[in-house]
C-alpha cells in the first residue's frame, strides 16, 4: 500500500508541474529537448500564461496511473493478458521481437476476437537493433469482383452490406503478413509461434467479466443479423451468453490454426482456402480461390522523419497514419505547441486547427499508392507551414472554409488493436491490425472459426459520404479490384541519438493517428514518461464532421473555453487504447504500459 501511495504522489507531482505549464523532469533520463526554432505562424501571439491556459489536473487524468512493467531484457504491452503472456514466453525462450509479435497476434485471434484476427489485416513497423527499419503492409485487398458502386442501390443509397455479412469483407492479409515477417526477420520455427494460439483455441482459456460482456454483445449482434451459427461460437453450448469464469473453447479455429502451423500458405491455397472462398460466396460474398491465391503482403519503405531531436519511424501508404503523423508533428513545431501548457485551451485549440487541416488532406488526397498518384509535397515543411497560415488563437476555423491544400490527383481513388514488443537485443515491433468495427462482418466462415473483416467500408464506398467512422473521403480511395483501402493505423517507433526510445500505437479508427501524435508530443515536447502520457486527456478532429471529439474527463471550464472560441465539443468515454513501451537511454531499462485506464490489457517485462 505504501508503494502504491508513493507512486500516486510521484504521478501527481508530475501532473501538477504540467498544470503550471512546465514539464516535470524525467527520473533517470535526459531533460526534454529545447524548444524548436521553427517559426510560429504569423497570426499567433507568443504564449502568455493565463487563467484559461492552465489546466487543472484532476479532471484531465484518471485517479490511478496505469501499471508500468519494468525489465532489462524484453517487454510487451497488448490489449489482452493471455496474449501478452504468450509473447513474453516467446521472448524468454530466445525468440526475437518479430517472433513474439507474430505469436501475440495469433493469440489475439483466439482471445480478443473483436479485433484480433486471422480474417483481417494490418501494418507492422520493425526496427532492428542495428538501426535497420522495415514497414510491412498486410492490409486487406478488394476482391476481383468488387466495383466502385457495389454498395449503392438504384437511388444511390448505401447498403448495409458494406458493414455486415461476407460481402463486407476484403481478402485477409494477417496470415500472409505474419508469414512474411517470419521469413525475413524471424528466429524461432514458425510452428513454435502458432502453437500457443492453437492451445488457447483447443484447450480454452478462462474469460474475464469484460471478455464475457464483449463476446455477449458480439453474439447478440450476430443473431440480430441472422448469423445464428456464428453466434453459437461466441455463446455457451445451450446458447446462453458466456459468463466470467467460463472456459471458452474454439475447436474449429484450433483446426484452422493447426493447418496454418504446418504451412501458412494453407490459408491462401489448398483445401482451407477453397472452403473459405466457397462458404463466403455461398453466403453472399465475393471471394474466389484466385483472390486468396494472389494475395501478398508487401514490404514498403517506412516514413522516417526528425522531430525535435528524435527520429520517428512509422507506416507509409496505404496507411494514411504516417502522412498524418508527420504533418501533425511538423505543424506542432511550426505552431510552437511545445511552448503552450499541455492540455491547456491554447494547446488543444491550436492542435485541433492542425488536425482539421491535416485531415482535409488525408480524406481528399490519399489512397493506395499502387492505384493513386499522391501529391509529392504533402510532407514538405514549407507546404505544412503554408497550411497553418491563417490560424487564429481566439477563433476556430470552420471546416467549410478548409479544403485540401493541393488539387486531388486525377487517375487515368473502432475495432482495431495495437501491441508493442521489445526484445533483449533492442529489436522493436509496433503492430496494429484490425477487423474494422467490433467483430468485423459478424460472420464466421463455417467450419473454420475465421471471423471476417468488414474493411470494405474503409474505402470511399460513396465518395463524399461519411463512412461508419464519419470520415468523408474522396475519389482516390474509391473501390477498385485488388486495391487496398486507406487506413489510419499508425504503428510507430521513436529513436533518439541512434537508440531506441519508444514503441507506440493505438486502435481507434480515424483517432489512431491523432492519438499517436499526442503520445509522441507528451513524450518529446513535455518530457513525460509514458505512464503519465498514456492516461492523459486525448482530443481528435478529422475535418468533417466539424467538431472536436474528446474524453469525458475534459473539465467543464476547459470545455467552455474551447466552445467560446467556436469549437463544437463531443465527448466519449475514451479515445483509443495505447499499448506502448519506452526504453531508458542510459540504463536500457524497458518500461511497458498497457492502457488499462481505457479498458483491459497487460504489460509485462523481464
Amino acid at each position: 500500500m505504501a508503494q502504491q501511495r508513493s507512486a500516486r504522489v510521484g504521478y501527481w507531482l508530475a501532473v501538477l508541474a504540467l498544470g503550471c505549464g512546465g514539464p516535470a523532469p524525467r527520473s533517470g533520463g535526459a531533460p526534454p529537448p529545447p524548444p524548436s526554432a521553427a517559426p510560429v505562424a504569423p497570426a499567433l501571439p507568443a504564449p502568455v500564461p493565463s487563467a484559461a491556459a492552465v489546466v487543472q489536473p484532476s479532471p484531465q487524468l484518471p485517479a490511478e496511473p496505469p501499471r508500468v512493467a519494468v525489465g532489462r531484457h524484453g517487454a510487451v504491452a497488448s490489449q489482452e493478458a493471455n496474449a501478452t503472456d504468450v509473447a513474453l514466453g516467446v521472448l524468454q525462450q530466445g525468440g526475437n521481437a518479430v517472433d513474439a509479435a507474430i505469436a501475440l497476434g495469433l493469440a489475439l485471434a483466439v482471445t480478443h476476437p473483436s479485433a484480433g484476427n486471422l480474417g483481417g489485416g494490418g501494418f507492422m513497423v520493425i526496427r532492428r537493433a542495428d538501426g535497420a527499419a522495415y514497414a510491412l503492409d498486410y492490409r486487406e485487398t478488394a476482391p476481383s469482383a468488387a466495383s466502385r458502386d457495389m454498395y449503392l442501390d438504384a437511388q444511390g443509397n448505401l447498403s448495409d452490406a458494406r458493414l455486415n455479412g461476407p460481402k463486407a469483407a476484403g481478402i485477409p492479409g494477417t496470415v500472409a503478413g505474419f508469414a512474411a515477417a517470419h521469413a525475413k526477420l524471424g528466429k524461432l520455427p514458425w510452428r513454435a509461434l502458432v502453437e500457443p494460439a492453437l492451445r488457447l483455441a483447443r484447450d480454452g482459456f478462462t474469460l474475464t467479466a469484460e471478455d464475457a460482456s464483449t463476446l455477449g454483445r458480439g453474439a447478440a449482434k450476430m443473431r440480430e443479423l441472422g448469423y445464428a451459427a456464428s453466434a453459437r461460437i461466441y455463446s455457451r453450448k445451450d446458447g446462453a451468453p458466456l459468463q466470467a469464469g467460463d472456459r471458452w473453447v474454439q475447436p474449429e479455429l484450433a483446426k484452422t490454426l493447426g493447418l496454418i502451423a504446418t504451412e501458412p500458405t494453407a490459408f491462401y491455397r489448398g483445401p482451407l482456402a477453397a472452403t473459405l472462398a466457397r462458404e463466403v460466396r455461398r453466403a453472399g460474398g465475393l471471394w474466389t480461390p484466385a483472390d486468396l491465391a494472389r494475395y501478398e503482403a508487401r514490404w514498403r519503405e517506412p516514413v522516417v522523419f526528425d522531430y525535435r531531436g528524435h527520429t520517428i519511424i512509422t507506416m507509409p501508404l496505404p496507411s494514411a497514419g504516417g502522412v498524418v503523423l508527420e504533418q501533425l508533428l511538423v505543424a506542432s513545431e511550426v505552431l510552437g505547441l511545445e511552448r503552450r501548457a499541455w492540455r491547456s485551451a491554447d494547446e488543444i485549440h491550436l492542435f485541433a486547427e492542425a488536425m482539421r487541416r491535416t485531415y482535409a488532406d488525408r480524406n481528399q488526397l490519399l489512397g493506395d499508392p499502387d492505384f493513386v498518384k499522391v501529391p509529392p509535397d504533402l510532407l514538405e515543411t514549407s507546404y505544412i507551414r503554408d497550411r497553418m497560415r491563417g490560424i487564429e488563437l481566439e477563433r476556430a476555423t470552420p471546416s467549410a472554409e478548409i479544403q485540401a491544400g493541393v488539387a486531388p490527383a486525377r487517375e487515368e481513388s473502432t475495432q482495431t488493436t495495437h501491441y508493442s514488443v521489445v526484445d533483449a537485443d533492442g529489436n522493436a515491433v509496433a503492430n496494429t491490425y484490425t477487423l474494422n468495427t467490433g467483430f468485423g462482418a459478424k460472420f464466421v466462415v463455417p467450419g473454420t472459426g475465421v471471423l471476417l473483416n468488414n474493411e470494405m467500408d474503409d474505402f470511399a464506398v460513396k465518395p463524399g459520404a461519411p463512412n461508419v467512422f464519419g470520415l468523408v473521403q474522396g475519389e482516390p480511395n474509391k473501390i477498385e479490384p485488388g486495391k487496398r483501402m486507406l487506413s489510419s493505423m499508425t504503428p510507430t517507433v521513436v529513436v533518439r541519438g541512434g537508440r531506441l526510445r519508444a514503441v507506440l500505437g493505438s486502435p481507434g479508427g480515424p483517432t489512431i493517428s491523432t492519438t499517436v501524435a499526442q503520445l509522441v508530443r507528451g513524450l518529446v515536447d513535455y518530457g513525460q514518461p509514458l505512464s503519465v502520457v498514456v492516461p492523459a486527456l486525448r482530443v481528435h478532429h478529422q475535418w468533417l464532421p466539424d467538431q472536436i471529439w474528446t474524453e469525458e474527463q475534459l473539465s467543464p471550464a476547459l470545455k467552455a473555453e474551447l466552445e467560446r472560441r467556436g469549437h463544437v465539443i463531443r465527448q466519449r468515454p475514451h479515445l483509443g487504447h495505447a499499448n506502448v513501451i519506452e526504453v531508458d537511454a542510459e540504463t536500457g531499462e524497458r518500461r511497458a504500459v498497457a492502457d488499462t485506464t481505457r479498458g483491459e490489457g497487460k504489460a509485462a517485462a523481464y
